[in-house]
């Protein structure tokens, strides 16, 4: 095979194998190794650096073959060829799709050491992005390792002829080529029960696709939801959430209570009698939490997650919590709290928070902050600015909600400083 025409042939040629020892993961969950490399290409060099090489699917300590496919400016990337010496971690993937399939990346690995990974990948990103050595509490295991999402979309193209060729997920390293997936080891059993019916009906139906779709499939009281404006139930302890089945609400139920649990209790230290949970959705946070505090108050720019916050309150005869919409540009205009006495509980989407919102909440000034994410990279680059408003750090928590990925979500508390 041709090498790209871009392709630049140093320090190795295209589909160089390289037998290379692994020595750490990347937060994207990819094996790096460094080599000695000439330190420039003129003929005679004696001089040498280091040269960082990545390979997907080779583990810390392993000794590996790597096809090089590709040179950065200051990298290497290469595909994995043989494992010459494995690592004591490396078990059987549960998934004959493992590596072809993007969705897991740590089916490889036994599950005491992904969530040792997962541990230090936040340390990792709290040094280096907040500048900051500070102590990561053990991440929390999920208590099922495999079947425990609630929640699957499956994709398929837009029909050829009549027919459609694949239904499941993005290859791996690829955007728009789709693997063919009958079933999911990470998918609750009711998922891979349905799936295949699923699956005929689309391919019964496949001319009546006009484009590609994204299926959903999404387990609510023992069945599988796949109308995205159904209402779907999800059970949290002793609380029920209803929300529309297309709508986010966290895929783990069984480490739900655990996480919720881990953001009550520090967001009620110190003595915060009150809680804002600024990214409120349907109320997951604000009404597991409301039973710690005298008054909750959810604010959502969503007037639609507002809604189903309030009738989920109801139903739960929570009588201390509101739910308002609010702009983006208003979040806090309404809070009547009194700063020194709440604590404010941050949920955002992966991006993290924009500086609209962090102004907003640092002008309001709580005593506390619970900041939540499942991207810890845009959470430790927002630390950086809590910091810098005078809040100081006090625990830092990954979960391990996603087993089988590289994913995590990670709970970080912060305090201000007296």
């Amino acid at each position: 095979m041709r090498p790209h025409k871009k392709f630049v042939p140093f320090p190795f040629e295209y589909h160089q194998e390289i037998e290379i020892t692994i020595e750490a993961l990347s937060n994207l969950g990819v094996g790096i190794a460094k080599v000695d490399i000439p330190a420039s290409q003129e003929e005679g060099e004696t001089e040498t650096s280091k040269w960082v090489v990545f390979v997907p699917f080779a583990l810390p300590a392993e000794k590996v073959i790597a096809k090089i496919f590709r040179n950065d400016s200051n990298c290497s990337q290469g595909d994995l060829v043989k494992v010459v010496e494995p690592s004591p971690h490396r078990i059987e993937p549960k998934c004959s799709l493992f590596g072809e399939c993007g969705g897991c990346q740590y089916q490889h690995v036994d599950y005491p050491t992904q969530v040792e990974w997962k541990t230090r990948q936040v340390g990792e990103l709290l040094q280096h992005m907040a500048g900051i050595d500070y102590p990561v509490l053990p991440a929390i295991e999920s208590p099922k390792e495999w079947n425990y999402r609630s929640k699957l979309t499956p994709h398929f193209q837009k029909p050829k002829n009549g027919k459609i060729t694949s239904i499941g997920f993005l290859r791996n390293g690829q955007r728009n080529n789709i693997l063919d997936v009958p079933q999911c080891p990470i998918a609750m059993d009711e998922i891979n029960e349905a799936l295949p019916h699923l699956r005929k009906h689309a391919h019964l139906n496949a001319k009546e696709y006009k484009k590609g779709v994204t299926m959903l499939m999404r387990v609510t009281e023992g069945i599988v939801e796949t109308n995205h404006r159904a209402i779907a139930t999800e059970t949290v302890g002793d609380l029920n959430f209803n929300f529309l089945a297309g709508d986010f609400f966290q895929n783990n139920p069984f480490i739900l209570p655990a996480f919720t649990q881990s953001a009550a209790d520090p967001a009620s230290k110190g003595g915060a009698k009150y809680l804002v949970d600024a990214y409120c959705g349907s109320g997951l946070f604000a009404i597991s939490l409301a039973s710690k505090f005298e008054k909750v108050a959810g604010v959502e720019v969503s007037e639609t997650a507002a809604d189903w916050a309030r009738a989920n309150a109801r139903q739960n005869n929570i009588t201390n919590a509101t739910f308002k919409a609010a702009s983006a540009e208003a979040i806090f205009e309404d809070i009547d709290f009194p700063a020194d006495e709440t604590a404010v509980v941050i949920d955002p989407p992966r991006k993290g928070c924009d500086e609209v919102f962090l102004k907003q909440l640092f002008a309001f000034g709580p005593s506390r902050c619970v900041y939540i994410s499942c991207n810890p990279s845009t959470q430790m680059r927002d630390l950086t600015f809590f910091l810098e408003a005078g809040y100081e750090l006090e625990e830092v928590q990954p979960f391990d909600l996603f087993p089988q990925t590289r994913h995590l979500e990670c709970v970080v508390v912060l305090s201000k400083k007296k």
